[in-house]
Order: C-alpha cells, then sequence, then structure tokens
C-alpha cells in the first residue's frame, strides 16, 4: 500500500467512524425526546446544517425499537472526534434529566 492509499484509507476509515458517532448522538437524543438539530445548533450555533447529522436523523429508529445508548458512552465518543462543545450541551441535558427525576 502506497503513502496516498494509506491515507485515503485512513480518511475513509475517520469519516465511518465520524459518521457512526453522529448516529449514536441522534439516537441518543430520539431514546430522550431532544431534537438532535437543537442540540448540534445550540453546540455550533455558526453551521447552518450539517448533512451528516441529517442522515445520522433519517437513520434513527423509534426509541422503542432502540437500544440503550449510555450517557457515558456518548460522551465518550464525543470526546475521541473532539466534539467539546456538544459534549457540553449533551451533559446539561443529562443534568437537567437528572434534576427533573429527583424533583419529579
Amino acid at each position: 500500500m502506497s503513502n496516498k492509499e494509506l491515507e485515503e484509507h485512513i480518511i475513509r476509515n475517520y469519516q465511518r467512524d465520524e459518521h457512526m458517532m453522529i448516529l449514536v448522538f441522534a439516537q441518543w437524543c430520539v431514546n430522550h425526546d431532544l431534537d438532535p438539530a437543537e442540540l448540534y445548533r445550540r453546540a455550533y450555533p455558526q453551521q447552518i446544517t450539517n448533512a451528516a447529522l441529517e442522515q445520522a436523523i433519517a437513520l434513527t429508529v423509534p426509541k422503542e425499537e432502540a437500544g440503550e445508548v449510555p450517557d457515558e458512552t456518548l460522551l465518550g465518543v464525543l470526546s475521541l472526534f473532539g466534539n467539546e462543545e456538544l459534549a457540553f450541551v449533551v451533559t446539561e441535558e443529562i443534568n437537567r434529566r437528572k434534576r427533573k427525576r429527583r424533583h419529579g
């Protein structure tokens, strides 16, 4: 494998993994009755649209059909890809859910 082929292979793997991270985020949102596009806008207000997020949202399933996506798993995946802003917004929602559970 040449350097160019290796570089292309690495880029393809990264993009595939990034799409998986976005899908995990979108499904976590659906599972918690949150709008993934709205959370993403809160984290990245400068971005108008995100095609990968729109694709991921289309691939989500109703929460009744979905497996659980643990909060820690989502935060770990976001951290792996350097999405600190999105992790911050997700953490706010996790804390809001925990407060609601304690007081409601």
